[in-house]
């Protein structure tokens, strides 16, 4: 699976980013997520499985619970993948802004 793959799905891109806040219990996630998408506890440790799977988190026992976190590897190698894209899309976009504060002037006179 690729990683556009893996961060395709809404559900492991939400545990993503509450795992970038901080390291959670595997319970704490599905409370979170399971509220959020309305899913059970069997599909967030199918997604969890799939970050793991892919090295987007770790997970740690600690006694009973399992600890997960973000590992930043994948993501890092991601956005050096993309660094050759915004060469191309990072001038256009600072054209756009440009003209949307003229649009913004023109619109004030």
């Amino acid at each position: 699976m690729h990683a556009f793959d893996v961060l395709g799905d809404p559900v492991r891109r939400r545990i993503l980013e509450i795992l970038a806040e901080d390291r959670l219990a595997s319970g704490e996630i599905v409370a979170i997520v399971g509220q959020e998408f309305g899913i059970t506890q069997s599909a967030i440790s199918q997604h969890l499985k799939v970050l793991r799977d892919h090295g987007f988190a770790t997970v740690q026992a600690a006694g009973p619970r399992r600890i997960c976190e973000n590992d930043p590897t994948p993501l890092a190698k991601l956005d050096q993948w993309l660094t050759g894209f915004r060469r191309i899309c990072e001038p256009k976009f600072e054209a756009l802004a440009v003209e949307v504060e003229r649009g913004k002037l023109k619109r004030r006179k």
